[in-house]
């Protein structure tokens, strides 16, 4: 790997990564800022992309085809759908799907459409080397399915609509569409999300109480991450 981008949806989900360097360079480029940072000799592109798909698909391609990026790791936060998944939770996405996606009147399954696919699995590497840091950080992290569209759900009847039609742990509004991009331009990536909220009536408040805590473990998680690929490219 040559440069690795890290993405948020928000600014506050990247603002706990930019804490961690001293040494910024601001690229402005496309309505939006671009961070050049340093960690350890990985050249890293930090950016939020705003909130949804298109916005983050629109990152993620800038990312990757403007800056050069060759990795791309997603931190950010989520809901819950999965009962086990409480708020502060780690979830590694090992393939998402898009729940708002929906053209069954022409006989195709929710998420699909002609020449894409329901769900776009995760790089294993990468989701192996996240496991071995969880590990040596003695860290519990999950693994599930996770469903994007672009909506905030707050309702419990579209949260069970979500669990079963994709058998989804949780949700969100930007990782699909950046998994789409990736997995079309052969761009392994990485999907970590702290869980906000439980995409219930409550949760709302949920996420604007949680909201900076969650995101700051997801980012830390993701600083430990850079350390593991600075020391598999050593």
């Amino acid at each position: 790997m040559n440069k690795i981008a890290i993405m948020g949806a928000m600014e506050e989900e990247i603002q706990p990564l930019l804490k961690h360097f001293s040494k910024v360079n601001t690229i402005e480029y496309a309505n939006n800022k671009f961070y050049e940072v340093s960690y350890e000799g990985l050249d890293v592109v930090i950016a939020y992309s705003k909130i949804g798909k298109v916005f983050a698909s629109l990152t993620a391609s800038t990312l990757i085809e403007k800056f050069s990026c060759d990795t791309l790791l997603f931190s950010g936060v989520a809901g819950a759908i999965n009962p086990k998944l409480k708020i502060g939770d780690l979830i590694l996405a090992t393939k998402l799907c898009q729940y708002d996606l929906d053209i069954t009147d022409f006989g195709h399954p929710y998420g699909f459409v002609p020449g894409g696919k329901v769900f776009t699995p995760c790089d294993k590497k990468l989701l192996s080397l996240a496991k071995e840091v969880a590990k040596e950080n003695k860290l519990e992290v999950s693994e599930g399915i996770i469903a994007t569209g672009d909506q905030f759900v707050s309702s419990n009847e579209k949260k069970q609509f979500i669990q079963k039609t994709f058998n989804a742990d949780a949700l969100e509004m930007e990782g699909a569409s950046v998994a789409t991009v990736c997995d079309n331009l052969d761009v392994p990536f990485l999907i970590l999300r702290s869980i906000s909220d439980t995409a219930n009536e409550s949760g709302t408040f949920d996420f604007d109480e949680f909201l900076h805590s969650s995101a700051k473990t997801s980012a830390d998680f993701m600083i430990s991450i850079l350390k593991k690929l600075k020391n598999l490219k050593a």
